[in-house]
């Protein structure tokens, strides 16, 4: 195999309040809605998220994004009332997690 992108998920069940929360998590409104029930952030030509509603399955999604400058992020996170755990330390990288409405997990990894 040679992969040549990728489109993490989470499932959820409520597709308007899931919506809500990651365009403030990911600081803007989703790129595309190509289906019903479906949305999508491009982060590039090759990665990014989707949201796909499936009642029966949400909650038990994890996806983790790697950001430029963490506490950028935590402060802009901050900003718009976005909870999360305190940042965890390892010896290559600090994360910290979220969790979205339906208590998927949003694990945001940087420096």
């Amino acid at each position: 195999m040679e992969p040549i992108g990728l489109l993490a998920q989470s499932t959820v069940s409520d597709l308007d309040a899931a919506h809500a929360w990651y365009a403030a998590v990911l600081g803007r409104d989703a790129d595309a809605n190509p289906m019903t029930g479906l949305l999508e952030w491009h982060f590039s030509d090759d990665a990014g998220v989707q949201l796909w509603r499936d009642p029966a399955r949400a909650g038990s999604s994890t996806m983790v994004v790697e950001v430029a400058d963490l506490d950028d992020e935590l402060a802009r996170l901050d900003k718009v009332g976005i909870a999360y755990d305190d940042p965890m330390s390892t010896p290559s990288v600090r994360l910290v997690t979220l969790e979205d409405p339906d208590r998927n997990r949003l694990i945001l990894t940087g420096v």
